[in-house]
């Protein structure tokens, strides 16, 4: 049975990007392992959760603007600021801030602000799926200027 924090219900097994890498080759990755969004982390040494690259960011901000997908970088496009939550927050916390912010998946970070996975609103694996898909309004990704959910987590300048 699953427990009732953010780690017991969140994937773990992710892809992460860095900001240095192009569009291109992230999209290409989102494809290949069917993501809708991507994290951005530091380095894959620290893993520290800078900001996040959805698949809207792509298509308003590189092909709507004709960006070259293969000289653009992530941290040109990426959104810098999201609600993300830790992994000992009851993933009720996760819940309320993906449906307060009209969110579709939300990372995770340990104490340290490293990545340690997401929460999606498609996870099969989550315990309450069917609540998450029914509140009002559409879905955003990671709007850029939301607050944190849970507002212990370090922030990524520090």
């Amino acid at each position: 049975m699953l427990g009732n924090k953010c780690s017991d219900v969140m994937t773990s097994k992710l892809t992460c990007c860095l900001p240095d890498d192009t569009v291109h080759v992230v999209a290409q990755s989102m494809k290949t392992h069917d993501v809708g969004a991507m994290p951005v982390i530091d380095s894959h040494d620290k893993k520290r959760l800078i900001g996040i690259v959805t698949d809207r960011d792509l298509a308003l901000k590189v092909v709507a603007e004709n960006r070259d997908a293969r000289k653009t970088r992530v941290e040109d496009v990426m959104s810098r600021n999201m609600v993300a939550c830790k992994t000992d927050d009851s993933w009720q916390m996760a819940l309320d801030a993906m449906a307060k912010h009209q969110l579709r998946r939300i990372p995770v970070v340990d104490k340290e602000g490293r990545l340690a996975g997401i929460i999606a609103q498609a996870d099969g694996r989550h315990p309450h799926r069917a609540t998450l898909g029914h509140r009002q309004g559409g879905g955003r990704d990671f709007k850029g200027s939301v607050a944190q959910a849970s507002p212990a987590l370090p922030q990524a300048n520090e």
